[in-house]
């Protein structure tokens, strides 16, 4: 069934399609990263006899853009239920123990491979001292080491010395439903866009809350503009509820916002971004395509993923729509010279 928005802005669709496929990652790029997140998982099912190993994040999610500088992954110690988690033992001799195992069995794979815990709050930070994208610095992974909850759903986390509780396998369950059986994959099509819109307007949300967001409100196959345009909506209304729950209803604490930012602050940026798209959905509806393209190229900020239009197209256009909105001159009597027509400055 043909949406209204497909009959309406084909010019913005057709756009925000040749955005998505600039920022999607490469094929090579994705083979090489869940090559080396196997190989780590491989290595944790070494350590950890007899454990469930688990993958997370954009690449497990189908999300990823490029460059791609990271994947999650984490095992599920089997052997720890019952001497590690909360009341028990802390998390730091299993991490010491995944990092040793990973730094002897990558060691000649990666000849600057660098594993550390020392500092981090929840994973396991391995650098493989290799980019999987040219031209970026490196490549890294987060390496979590987990205990089942066997008291309610999900995991427990490392959260320094101590655990949290989260739910990666249900939230990447999620995910992958919300994608392929809810959305014909245009969930992550549309999660694509917003993710590069965030990191070029001052990320204030994280990727995780995007989707977290997503998922209460892209529940069907939409083109990019209805994806976009309900997005925004939705995320500037819950947000104003508060920060945004966990959707797996299992974490205690919820998803925050940019630490950075005040949340009159990210609602102002998704309520912008909301009327630049609103107004770019006007300009393509009335037949002016190169000030749609203008519109949407300033709200995502990066011309190298969505260029501004050609200028004289752009300049043609302007002249000819403010020629269309500028009020009709008033009938004047023939005898009496008219005044001439001054246009009011406008920034």
């Amino acid at each position: 069934m043909t949406s209204d928005n497909d009959k309406k802005p084909p010019t913005l669709n057709r756009v925000l399609e040749e955005a998505r496929r600039n920022i999607e990652v490469e094929d090579d790029e994705l083979d090489e990263a869940r090559d080396r997140r196997d190989k780590l998982r491989s290595v944790l099912a070494k350590e950890f006899a007899e454990s469930t190993t688990y993958v997370n994040g954009s690449v497990a999610h189908g999300d990823a853009l490029t460059p791609l500088t990271d994947v999650d992954v984490g095992v599920i110690v089997a052997e720890a239920i019952d001497t590690h988690g909360p009341g028990k033992e802390g998390p730091r001799g299993l991490m010491d123990r995944a990092a040793n195992r990973i730094r002897e069995e990558l060691k000649d794979d990666y000849k600057r491979l660098s594993v550390t815990v020392e500092g981090q709050k929840r994973s396991v930070l391995v650098r493989f001292g290799d980019p999987v994208t040219p031209g970026q610095r490196d490549f890294t992974a987060d390496v979590i080491v987990a205990i089942e909850n066997c008291s309610g759903a999900g995991l427990f986390i490392p959260n320094e010395d101590s655990w949290d509780r989260s739910h990666p396998v249900g939230h990447t369950g999620m995910v992958r439903t919300a994608n392929k059986d809810k959305t014909g994959y245009t969930y992550a099509k549309v999660v694509r866009l917003l993710k590069h819109w965030n990191r070029s307007n001052g990320k204030p949300l994280c990727s995780w809350n995007i989707k977290a967001l997503a998922l209460g409100c892209i529940t069907g196959r939409v083109t990019m503009v209805e994806g976009l345009q309900t997005w925004f909506a939705y995320a500037h209304a819950e947000l104003g509820k508060g920060e945004t729950p966990d959707p797996a209803g299992v974490a205690p604490e919820p998803i925050h916002i940019n630490e950075a930012m005040t949340m009159s602050q990210v609602r102002d940026k998704l309520a912008k971004a909301s009327r630049q798209l609103a107004q770019a959905i006007e300009y393509d509806v009335a037949g002016y395509p190169a000030l749609a393209q203008n519109e949407l190229a300033q709200m995502f900020n990066d011309k190298d993923m969505l260029p501004p239009p050609d200028e004289t197209a752009l300049l043609g256009e302007s002249r000819r729509y403010d020629n269309h909105r500028r009020p009709q001159a008033p009938a004047v009597i023939a005898s009496r010279p008219a005044a001439p027509s001054v246009r009011p400055w406008a920034p």
